[in-house]
């Protein structure tokens, strides 16, 4: 119940904020590094896969993964996003920035947790891997544009300066290759995961305009075309385990509903 109820109780928090008149994620900080709005709706897509999750864990398989293996961790994820929410409502940065890192600590716990088990069905697929190689990807994007939030300028009031560009260049660096490593993670690469990456980072195109700094703007859509390659890369990687699959199946006279301890999405 507990899973349940924080699960319950951030998607409705953090959705409220995405929908809510007060513009959360239109009225905070800007910074030359903060997408554009819409880039937050993954958020309510999160928490709905999420509650999935939760249902899931009433069934037999999904008690051994999730109450016996993921066990707390879940529960303390919602706390910590919870705060994270409310700090970030609050204009808080340096405490946002703060539980968004724990946040990103304790997914990533719960990330490796799942990768190492053995996925057997779609709902292992659906409500264990799918909503947490989406969550990693996200908040290790939420980490940069917290960061600048909480140290880095105003752009509506300061001018980009060089360390400013400097910082914004190494942060799609960074994110460049957190991308890559999600899409070489294993033969057919992390595709949700991926896919939050560039979301983020297209965003930040969208959002820096090139009347704030022609430097970020075009750096910001090299990037998010680059971020694209490792979004191709993994989505071939995943066709070809699909039809590697399948050819198995065919040749040992396997049927298509046969369990197969292979990841069709984000796994090892």
């Amino acid at each position: 119940m507990a899973n349940i109820v924080g699960a319950l109780f951030v998607m409705g928090a953090n959705g409220y904020t995405v929908i809510s008149p007060l513009d959360v994620y239109y009225s905070g900080k800007e910074t030359y590094f903060t997408p554009a709005p819409w880039a937050y709706f993954l958020w309510p897509v999160i928490h709905l896969l999420v509650l999935g999750t939760c249902t899931y864990q009433f069934s037999g398989r999904g008690k051994e993964l999730i109450i016996d293996i993921i066990g707390w961790n879940l529960p303390l994820l919602d706390f910590l996003n919870a705060m994270y929410i409310y700090s970030w409502t609050n204009q808080e940065y340096k405490y946002a920035l703060v539980f968004i890192v724990f946040t990103c600590s304790v997914v990533s716990k719960i990330y490796r947790l799942v990768k190492l088990s053995t996925v057997r069905n779609i709902c292992d697929e659906l409500f264990l891997h799918l909503p947490f190689s989406l969550y990693h990807g996200w908040t290790t994007c939420l980490i940069f544009t917290t960061a600048f939030a909480a140290f880095g300028v105003d752009a509506e009031i300061e001018p980009v300066r060089i360390w400013t560009k400097v910082f914004v260049f190494l942060s799609l660096f960074t994110l460049q290759t957190i991308a890559s490593a999600y899409a070489y993670a294993s033969a057919e690469g992390d595709l949700p995961a991926c896919l939050a990456v560039s979301w983020f980072i297209w965003a930040v195109f969208v959002n820096q305009t090139p009347e704030k700094s022609p430097f970020v703007h075009w750096c910001a859509l090299g990037a998010a075309i680059l971020s694209l390659c490792w979004l191709m890369r993994s989505a071939i990687g995943l066709e070809l385990k699909i039809r590697n699959r399948n050819a198995n199946n065919v040749r040992f006279g396997f049927s298509g509903n046969d369990n197969e301890g292979s990841r069709l999405l984000g796994g090892h």
